[in-house]
């Protein structure tokens, strides 16, 4: 979860019967289109929303009692903030499940998790980010699913083959990325280096006839409006796609056994193919180019504590499909790859048939001018990268926001109902020069959300923040203002929740997030894959404002339709 609250028809594989992991059978009617856009209604309602203090909302209240100690982990309680939108009919009282109930969840929850890989490295462990099964823990889960609406929830499955549309159309119309992100590069060293890579591509007129995209489009439901809202699109190093399955089998599993004590049924959580369909892509990339001794290149982090996500595609690339993996980071890339000739890659001897980035997103995988290097050398290369530095370009907030404008989807898209979808779950996007809206966020900072051009979690800028920096760039007169955009915040429903890390399980109020993930593969004019892949649900305390599950705000979820 990048950002904090700011705040279909399903594919057939959440449908089919597989032996991997649990399936949802149900059915319902396709929700209705609506072409508007939606922040001035927005604005109006959050300008007139009073602030009432979560404490003196009756739910609240009854959360007052001690915390309780249990058999395995804790229940701990925490404060939240002032402001936010509490729901008032929660799925679930608190102070109607049992203690000894309670108690065995967590039990077997953390058993759960232990039998079947749904782990991370310990922080706390020197070597866990280096050394598979060295210092592992259970990853950071909710114990019971978040409730959340299925219209809304077919909605956001439906648009995930228009988004991987999107995204490959945009990135093939090179003076769009260089001219939409001119601005930014003269400020942003990080998007200038970036830039220059692609000019680079153009300049050599490099094609890249085989393309793969594995990506996540992130929203929330707005409280107030009712209206799911895109929050951004993800285009590299899209995670969790290994762990965030595991989650929605480990709610079923709870739910069959204790759904009856809960009044909940295990069959209104959906399944999630997401390693499966992930691993499918690579796969499918990885047969046409063609070459079977060929491998799969993960690019990575050198200290990685979220590996095991990682390892569960790269073991079901192996096991299912029989394509082997290697694993490298940038500067290992730099000492040990060649390029030959002909275009092929060669890393520590092997060629590379898919270059699978899960790092790369941020500045901070960039120390020297090593891995740009290897970053530049891949590219050039004619393995099949996912992402492309164009696909990179594609999703960053600066382009999020250019494509918000009117008229602008028509550019890409042919399909009116398509365009008129995505539009809907369009919020509120600027650019700092338009000075109306820098006015307004000054005096409503609270309604805003400032994003650089970053991915990763803990960049964005809220609250009275916003005002200072604003403030602080029109005193200043320099063009770093366009190393930013202005977002719509969305208020999300607040829900009562049991968040599990280290152990300890936390009885609170939380927000949440939910990621569809999608991947689009195309070999010159021919798609061969365009899907929806399954769902990335992540649950933060509402006095968070950032959301990332990898970088510590969050928890990974899973959905209980409602």
């Amino acid at each position: 979860m990048r950002v904090g609250y700011s705040s279909c028809s399903l594919s057939h594989s959440l449908y089919t019967t597989n032996t991997h992991h649990s399936l949802f059978p149900h059915t319902s009617k396709p929700i209705q289109n609506s072409s508007f856009n939606p922040f001035n209604k927005i604005l109006k309602a959050n300008l007139l929303k009073s602030t009432i203090p979560i404490t003196q909302l009756p739910f609240v209240a009854a959360l007052a009692s001690k915390a309780v100690a249990l058999k395995c982990g804790r229940v701990k309680e925490m404060e939240s903030q002032e402001g936010i939108v509490v729901s008032t009919k929660p799925m679930w009282d608190f102070h109607g499940i049992d203690e000894e109930v309670i108690q065995k969840m967590i039990f077997d929850a953390l058993v759960w998790s232990s039998l079947h890989g749904l782990v991370v490295g310990d922080r706390n462990s020197l070597r866990s980010g280096k050394v598979p099964g060295v210092g592992m823990v259970h990853a950071p889960f909710a114990l019971l699913p978040m409730p959340f609406p299925e219209s809304h929830w077919r909605q956001a499955c439906d648009l995930a083959p228009i988004f991987n549309e999107l995204v490959d159309r945009v990135s093939l119309d090179g003076r769009f990325l260089q001219d939409s992100l001119s601005r930014t590069k003269k400020v942003d060293v990080f998007t200038h280096r970036l830039l220059d890579i692609h000019s680079k591509m153009l300049e050599m007129n490099k094609k890249e006839e085989i393309r793969l995209g594995l990506h996540r489009s992130d929203y929330m439901l707005d409280e107030q409006t009712k209206l799911l809202l895109q929050i951004e699109l993800n285009t590299i190093s899209s995670s969790f796609a290994g762990l965030t399955s595991l989650v929605s089998e480990l709610h079923r599993s709870l739910l069959k056994y204790y759904g009856g004590k809960l009044e909940l049924d295990s069959k209104r959580v959906p399944g999630n193919s997401a390693r499966f369909k992930f691993a499918e892509a690579l796969a499918k990339a990885w047969m046409e180019y063609n070459n079977p001794r060929a491998v799969i290149l993960v690019v990575v982090q050198s200290d990685e504590h979220n590996m095991y996500d990682q390892h569960w595609l790269c073991a079901l690339l192996r096991e299912i499909h029989g394509i082997a993996t290697i694993r490298k980071t940038l500067a290992e890339i730099d000492t040990e790859g060649e390029l030959l000739p002909d275009g092929t890659l060669l890393v520590g001897g092997q060629a590379i048939a898919v270059i699978y980035f899960r790092a790369g997103y941020a500045p901070t995988d960039y120390p020297s001018e090593s891995e740009w290097r290897a970053r530049l050398f891949m590219e050039e290369s004619s393995s099949i990268k996912c992402p492309s530095i164009s696909y990179h370009l594609a999703g960053t907030k600066k382009i999020q926001q250019e494509l918000a404008k009117p008229n602008l989807l028509e550019r890409f898209l042919d399909n009116k109902e398509d365009i008129a979808k995505v539009r809907k779950c369009f919020t509120g996007l600027w650019s700092l020069d338009d000075l109306d809206i820098v006015r307004k966020a000054i005096e409503k900072p609270e309604l805003f959300v400032m994003k650089p051009q970053r991915e990763g979690g803990g960049n964005n800028i809220y609250g009275d923040d916003v005002r200072e920096n604003l403030l602080r760039l029109q005193k200043d007169k320099t063009e770093e203002d366009a190393a930013y955009i202005l977002m719509q915040r969305i208020f999300p429903t607040v829900s009562p929740t049991f968040l599990m890390r280290d152990g300890i399980c936390h009885k609170d109020h939380a927000i949440s997030e939910l990621g569809i993930y999608g991947a689009y593969l195309r070999n010159k004019d021919k798609v061969l894959m365009n899907d929806q892949c399954g769902y990335l649900m992540r649950s933060k305390v509402s006095s968070s404002n950032e959301g990332g599950v990898a970088a510590g705000f969050a928890v990974l979820d899973s959905i209980y339709l409602t």
